[in-house]
């Protein structure tokens, strides 16, 4: 079928036409970048456009989770400069999420979404990218950020899609149209291109409408770090509630989220440029003492250096597209313009990351002609059911932060239940001042309920009031900041994989409530994490730097060469698509990897072996090279068993030595065989290799 694929392929291939940009990313934030850095190294050339024209450095997002930051240790060094910038995790407090490097090479990290935006661009400029402003979109060869460029239309053909775009130039708008292969939208919550291309969302829409201040405050930044160090404060008092969240505390970078409630509430009561004034802008005098007043409230002292940087209203919604893919796998969605969920628990960025690192190699092994453009559509099977859950977990952890304010007499359900009242009843009909002062006499009330008077020991209804949150705490049925089995552990049951059985198990509903992640070889799943080395002779080409050690054997001082300690992740390489088959030192595995080796050039794919030998291996290399002659694109490594305690690898993967596994470019499994290796290899791996690369689904 594969060789039936390279003969039909002439007439639909991306790269046939030069002037045709194999993929053109509408949407500059870290989604879109991340998706430009990853196809640039798998050798794709791509271009973005971006409707702003500058980066926003509002700090937005700020978790980046375990999952992600393995997605950018594949980017050259990036997840150790994130590392090296994120504030000290000292001042988290409380906030427990420390691995010891056991079950991933690298840890989460508190990094402002902006900062995170500047660190790509900048790896983005290592990759010959340049941010281009205003005009110049004559010649787009790939490898550039188009600035205040802005879709405006979407014509798919048969073989491309004509993008549309506007743009300033010498004060007018311009149009040029871009034709590319495939068109990828992470232009974010009120996506553009999902729009243009007509699709719907489900789930629920308009839970909480916000404003987000950010400002700085250097005082504010020492007061907390002395006396209350944290990441998030949740501020419930009679003047006014919201959630501080300290982005950096050393260098006093805040934001302060606050709920409203239009239409009684404008944002202009809060910030807002304009003014009622005949259009007269807010002198930044009246903008400052407004927040200054709102803040005072929450944090209970004046800050002499407060500083606000900017004032964005928000909408809280719960939702995923009704589709990924569409006009013939021309059109791909990812990121926030794919999903909408609750800030609860940091899933937004971080499930985006990881959409565009699924579809990454997909594309890249559609534009070099490796696979049919078939294979797109299991992106949408593996990535959707991910989203949907990690919705239905943000909602449900939201519900949760809800359930302390709700025990202090602060149910939110209520709040948003007078407000649709109002604006649905005959509230609406009256003037709007009116409903202005209805709506703040019920918040006020409301907030009373915090008052000193009330919530004390010695007054009954607030001593058992204090008693519930107490509960609420110790039972850990609040906010959860900590998902390490959603972040490590989610699994793909259909897609580019081949399952164990007809019956995969689907995951449990989410509650909310923290789970251990639980390292598995199920196929899907993410390739379980290891301490290696490599094993080499001397003066090899070796796929790691090595050091030299010796080692007393039989009496006989031999030399040994040791790469330094990696994990198995990094066995995947990020600068081809390449599958990688792991197998233990047995016959019958040796003869599977020389199978797979035919059966993956016949399909014109890519594959490493990674030979995994026991603790305290030294004599290995030359049996692995005469079992595998001729081919020589493989690896044998020893696993590295830091602490009696840890298991081998294959116990860690619930498999014997006796089984294989094949794991995918983008880290996840394909396939694997838990205790015996077929008998017949070439016709399992023709199989195996005919999912992974969507031949099946032509």
């Amino acid at each position: 079928m594969q060789s039936q694929w390279r003969t039909l392929s002439s007439s639909r291939t991306i790269n046939g036409d030069d002037s045709i940009l194999p993929v053109l990313i509408v949407g500059a934030g870290p989604v879109g970048l991340t998706l430009s850095a990853l196809l640039t190294k798998l050798g794709v050339k791509c271009a973005v456009l971006e409707k702003s024209g500058s980066f926003s450095k509002h700090p937005q997002a700020h978790f980046i989770n375990n999952r992600s930051m393995e997605v950018f240790r594949k980017l050259d060094g990036l997840a150790e400069e994130i590392q090296r910038s994120q504030p000290p995790v000292d001042f988290w407090r409380k906030f427990i999420y420390y691995y010891d490097r056991v079950v991933s090479p690298v840890s989460v990290v508190h990094f402002s979404q902006y900062k995170l935006t500047r660190l790509l661009l900048k790896h983005l400029e290592s990759l010959g990218f340049h941010v281009q402003c205003g005009e110049g979109l004559e010649s787009l060869s790939g490898s550039k950020i188009l600035m205040g460029h802005e879709c405006i239309s979407i014509d798919t053909r048969a073989n491309s899609v004509n993008v549309t775009a506007s743009f300033l130039k010498e004060g007018k708008y311009m149009k040029k149209d871009i034709q590319c292969g495939i068109l990828v939208g992470t232009d974010g919550a009120g996506s553009t291109v999902r729009r243009l291309v007509g699709i719907n969302m489900r789930g629920e829409r308009n839970l909480q409408n916000l404003v987000s201040v950010h400002f700085l405050s250097q005082e504010l930044g020492q007061y907390l770090m002395n006396e209350r160090p944290g990441m998030l404060f949740f501020i419930f008092n009679t003047d006014a509630i919201g959630v501080l969240v300290a982005h950096d505390l050393d260098q006093g970078e805040f934001v302060l989220q606050m709920p409203f409630y239009p239409p009684q509430q404008k944002f202009e009561d809060f910030s807002s440029e304009v003014s009622v004034l005949a259009g007269v802008l807010f002198s930044c005098e009246i903008l400052l003492e407004m927040c200054e007043r709102l803040i005072y409230k929450l944090v209970g002292r004046n800050l002499a250096d407060m500083d606000v940087i900017d004032i964005k209203p928000w909408v809280m919604h719960a939702e995923v597209v009704e589709k990924y893919v569409s006009c013939d796998s021309r059109v791909i969605l990812a990121g926030d313009a794919a999903h909408r969920f609750p800030p609860a628990g940091g899933f937004g960025m971080n499930t985006g990351i990881q959409d565009v690192h699924n579809l990454a190699w997909k594309l890249a092994s559609v534009v070099n002609g490796i696979a049919p453009p078939s294979i797109l559509s299991t992106y949408e099977m593996e990535r959707m059911p991910i989203a949907n859950f990690n919705t239905a977990l943000s909602l449900e952890n939201f519900r949760a932060a809800m359930a302390v304010p709700a025990a202090l007499g602060l149910d939110p359900t209520i709040a948003n239940t007078v407000h649709q009242v109002i604006n649905n009843t005959v509230g609406s009909i009256l003037p709007s001042k009116v409903q202005r002062s209805i709506l703040d006499g019920l918040f006020a009330i409301g907030r009373a309920q915090l008052s000193d008077f009330i919530l004390n020991k010695n007054n009954p209804l607030g001593s058992s009031r204090l008693a519930e949150v107490r509960r609420i705490f110790e039972e850990g049925k609040s906010l959860q900041l900590q998902f390490p089995a959603e972040d490590l552990g989610f699994r793909y049951l259909r897609g580019a994989v081949v399952p164990d059985s007809d019956r995969m198990e689907e995951p449990n509903a989410p509650t909310g409530r923290r789970r251990d992640y639980v390292p598995s070889a199920d196929p899907g799943s993410r390739l379980p994490h290891m301490c290696i080395r490599e094993l080499s002779k001397p003066h090899s080409e070796t796929f790691l730097k090595e050091r030299c050690s010796f080692r007393i054997v039989g009496g006989i001082l031999t030399q040994m060469f040791l790469q330094e300690m990696v994990s198995t992740l990094d066995l995947v390489s990020g600068d081809k698509v390449e599958f990688l088959l792991i197998i233990a030192p047995v016959e019958s595995s040796y003869r599977l990897a020389q199978a797979a080796f035919e059966v993956a050039q016949d399909f014109n794919a890519s594959m490493k072996v990674c030979v995994m030998w026991p603790d305290g291996t030294v004599d290995a290399v030359a049996r692995s090279k005469a079992a595998l002659t001729p081919w020589d694109n493989y690896i044998d490594v020893v696993e590295v068993r830091q602490s009696a305690t840890l298991k081998s690898w294959w116990d860690l993967c619930q498999m014997t030595h006796r089984g294989a596994i094949l794991v995918r470019p983008d880290e996840h499994i394909a396939w694997r065989v838990k205790s015996r290796v077929v008998d017949d290899f070439a016709s399992e791996m023709k199989k195996v290799f005919s999912t992974a690369l969507g031949f099946d689904s032509i």
